[in-house]
C-alpha cells in the first residue's frame, strides 16, 4: 500500500565496546561519552549520554581507507542488534549531519557507523576533494562489510541512511546490495540529476553542452598544469546566459539579499552552527572536473530493484530539494513511505533535532529489521488470529 505520511512535528525527544573480526579495527584509545571534553576534534553535536563513539578504518573494495565512527548503545542485552550505515551530505564530514544522526539512531537502540566518503575528510584517496558516484555507492556497501564484522551486530538486520547528496548513493548501493535490508534518505539530492542537468532540469540542451565542453577543456587545463584546479560541481549560469565559475562552494561573506537557499546552506556551513574544517562546503569546493562522471552515471537507475526491501524519503515540506524525493518516490516500487516535515527546508533536516523525525525513522527500521524470532512470532500470532484464537 502506498504511503506519504505528513509528519506534524511539535517537538522530539533527544534522548560497550565492540570489537570486529578483522584488522583495521576500533582505536578503543579514542573512546569519547557526553561527560568528556573533545580536546582534539570538533563535533557540531552533543554526544549523547546513552552512548559511547570510536574512531574506525576499514578498507573499500578500490583499497581506499575510509574513516568513520562507530556509534554503540551503552545499555544492550545480550542479542546482537541492528545496524545502519550513514553518510552525507555531499561535501560534509562525519562530525557533522551523518554523526548526529549516527549519534541520535544509536541512542534508539541501533549500532551506527559514519563514515567520510572516499577523497574527503578523514579517509584516504588521491586526488583530495574529487567526487565519484561510482566509489561513493562503493563506500556504502564498504561500510555494512565493516559494520557487518562488528560482534554486537546481527549482520542479517543492517540499513542505510543518506543525507542530502549521499541519500542517491545510498539507493543506488541498496539496488545492488542486498544485505542492505532498508534504506532512508533525508533531504535528498540526486547528484547526477544536478550536475549534468540542474536545478529542476533547468539546462537547456545548448548549457549542457556548454558546460561539458567546459569539463573537457578544463581536463587540459589539469594536465597542462600537474594539478587539479578547484570548481563548481554545479555550474550555474547568469542572467546573462554566461557561465559562472567559483572556487568555493559558498562565499566567504554572505552577499546582502542573498537567494534563501545560499542563506540557508551559508548558515549551516560557514557558521558555528556546522562549520568544520574537514568540510568541503564548509572551506573550500571539489575539484573542477568532478561533475564528468555525475554526467555519465545515473543515480537509482536500478532503483526497482530494491523492492521488496523498503525505502523512505524524507524532505521538508518547504525544502527546494523536495522534488528530488517526490520523483524517486514515483519511481520506486513497493514497499515505499514519503514523509513530509512541516515548516522544513532542505538543511533544518541536516541538524533541527526538533524537526528530524526520528522517532519515525526508529520506527521504520526497527518494524522492517526484524529478528527471524520476531518475525516468526509475528506470523503465528498472524496464523493465530486467522484461525479465530
Amino acid at each position: 500500500m502506498k504511503r506519504i505520511t505528513v509528519l506534524v512535528v511539535a517537538s522530539l525527544l533527544v534522548l560497550g565496546q565492540a570489537h570486529a573480526q578483522t584488522k583495521p579495527r576500533v582505536k578503543t584509545d579514542k573512546t569519547i561519552t557526553s561527560k568528556e571534553k573533545v580536546t582534539t576534534e570538533h563535533y557540531t553535536f552533543q554526544l549523547s549520554d546513552k552512548v559511547t563513539r570510536q574512531e574506525v578504518t576499514f578498507k573499500n573494495r578500490y583499497g581506499i581507507t575510509i574513516a568513520a565512527d562507530l556509534y554503540l548503545p551503552k545499555r544492550r542485552g545480550n542479542e546482537p542488534l541492528a545496524a545502519l550505515v550513514i553518510s552525507g551530505p555531499f561535501g560534509a564530514v562525519k562530525e557533522q549531519s551523518s554523526g548526529l544522526y549516527a549519534n541520535e539512531m544509536a541512542a534508539r537502540g541501533f549500532v551506527t557507523l559514519a563514515f567520510d566518503p572516499s577523497f574527503t575528510g578523514e579517509s584516504g584517496g588521491e586526488v583530495r576533494n574529487v567526487a565519484s558516484p561510482d566509489i561513493y555507492t562503493e563506500d556504502f556497501s564498504a561500510a555494512v562489510d565493516y559494520i557487518g564484522l562488528v560482534e554486537s551486530v546481527d549482520r542479517s538486520r543492517i540499513g542505510a541512511i543518506g543525507i542530502c547528496g549521499l541519500s542517491g548513493m545510498a539507493l543506488t548501493a541498496a539496488s545492488s546490495d542486498t544485505r542492505i535490508k532498508a534504506v532512508a534518505t533525508a533531504s535528498m539530492y540526486d547528484m547526477s540529476r544536478s550536475m549534468s542537468r540542474s536545478h529542476k532540469d533547468g539546462y537547456t540542451l545548448e548549457q549542457r553542452m556548454q558546460v561539458m565542453d567546459y569539463l573537457s577543456q578544463q581536463r587540459w587545463e589539469d594536465a597542462e598544469n600537474g594539478h587539479y584546479a578547484l570548481g563548481l560541481h554545479e555550474v550555474p549560469f547568469d542572467e546573462n546566459g554566461k557561465m559562472v565559475k567559483g572556487k568555493r562552494v559558498l562565499p566567504e561573506a554572505l552577499p546582502k539579499e542573498a537567494d534563501p537557499v545560499l542563506a540557508a546552506f551559508f548558515d549551516y556551513y560557514r557558521t558555528p552552527r556546522g562549520f568544520h574544517p574537514r568540510s568541503i562546503n564548509s572551506l573550500t569546493a571539489w575539484t573542477a572536473t568532478t561533475p564528468m562522471a555525475f554526467f555519465n552515471f545515473p543515480m537509482a537507475a536500478n532503483i526497482e530493484m530494491i523492492s521488496p526491501r523498503p525505502i523512505m524519503l524524507i524532505a521538508g515540506e518547504n525544502a527546494h530539494s523536495r522534488y528530488y524525493s517526490e520523483d524517486v518516490y514515483k519511481r520506486a516500487s513497493e514497499p515505499k513511505e514519503l514523509v513530509l516535515v512541516p515548516n522544513a527546508d532542505h538543511v533544518d533536516l541536516y541538524d533541527r533535532t526538533e524537526l528530524i523525525p526520528f522517532g519515525k525513522l526508529a520506527s521504520f527500521f526497527n518494524d522492517h529489521l526484524k529478528t527471524a524470532k520476531t518475525d516468526q512470532a509475528e506470523k503465528a500470532k498472524g496464523n493465530g488470529s486467522a484461525n479465530g484464537k
